[in-house]
């Protein structure tokens, strides 16, 4: 079959490579289409934990289940289903295991033709998303819901700002305060950016490549109780700032660096909350696949490739040209 494989840092290559053979408790999926996020880049680059060569990336899929290993269930052959990329969460649900892992490393990824996965990580495809907008949703969508609803315990009354709108995590955040009934703000370097997300419901949002924008926000908008951010950097002081008392900053992402004109008082002093975040819980995944379902949100799919012009999406997102996420068709 197909695959799209990184042979070594920086070179992609498309390979003919084995089926994969269902393991006990496995199913295999044919799969429809795939999604790229940041980690297949930083996997590509180099820059990523416990890398090695060659291997197959992509953490999300959708696509038919097509055969069954030992022990699983054969009435999942033929079902139209998506992947959810988080393997063996373990039993809290308040942080992962020790073997956690994701889809695309160590275990081989979805930007092939067919895989094999534990039956576990399926789940039925939302009846009204394509197949594209289906692999655009387990990652970025996981992640987002458990920023927002598991460690923010954002409630209807928050005031939400989501930092670098345009990536799939802020979109899926944007969508889910939305859809909830909040106030949301958004920030950017880029007008097009922000105007495209205040068609998606946001308020309005800030220039943070403009001096004293923070300053401009607060004195116009008033704080967040809410902050959603993945850069971190020397901005992250100022999201500081524009927290409410009492409010809560959650961070899935560190894209930035480190914060290091952190002034700690402040943070004590307006009684903040800073969360770290990652993907999410088995009951996670179900709570936000459920209000998907339930709220009919389809996601943003920014381009869509062929599979054989795989390399050119990944060629995209280095460059950060993208807004929401983007696809290989199989």
């Amino acid at each position: 079959m197909r695959a799209l494989r990184i042979e070594s840092v920086g070179k992609l290559a498309l390979a003919d490579v084995p089926e994969p053979t269902p393991r006990q408790g496995e199913a295999v999926v044919e799969l429809r289409a795939a999604a790229l996020n940041h980690r297949d880049v930083w996997i590509k680059l180099g820059q990523y934990a416990g890398i090695r060569y060659p291997c197959i990336p992509g953490s999300d899929g959708s696509g038919v289940v097509v055969s069954v290993g030992p022990g699983a269930d054969p009435s999942w052959v033929g079902r139209e289903v998506i992947l959810n990329p988080g393997l063996d969460w373990g039993p809290r649900e308040g942080a992962q295991s020790s073997e956690f892992s994701i889809l695309g490393l160590p275990r081989d990824g979805t930007l092939a033709d067919r895989i094999a996965v534990p039956q576990g990580q399926l789940a039925a495809k939302p009846a009204h998303l394509t197949w594209e907008e289906a692999a655009a949703l387990p990652l970025a969508g996981l992640t987002a819901w458990r920023s927002l609803m598991s460690r923010a315990g954002m409630v209807k009354t928050d005031r939400v700002l989501i930092t670098g709108i345009g990536g799939g995590v802020a979109l899926f955040a944007l969508q889910f305060a939305v859809s909830c009934g909040n106030e949301v703000w958004v920030t950017s370097s880029s007008d097009a950016k922000i105007s495209r997300a205040v068609a998606y419901g946001a308020r309005g949002g800030f220039r943070y490549d403009q001096p004293g924008w923070a300053e401009a926000a607060a004195k116009a908008h008033g704080p967040f109780s809410v902050v959603v951010d993945s850069a971190g950097g020397e901005g992250f002081a100022q999201l500081v700032d524009l927290a409410a008392p009492g409010g809560r900053i959650v961070l899935f992402g560190a894209t930035r660096g480190n914060a290091p004109e952190l002034v700690l008082r402040k943070v004590f002093w307006k009684q903040l909350s800073i969360l770290g975040s990652t993907m999410g819980s088995p009951s996670d995944w179900s709570a936000m696949t459920g209000f998907v379902a339930r709220h009919r949100i389809r996601p943003a799919v920014s381009d869509v490739f062929a599979f054989a012009q795989a390399e050119e999406a990944f060629l995209l997102m280095e460059r950060g040209g993208q807004f929401g996420k983007i696809v290989v068709r199989q």
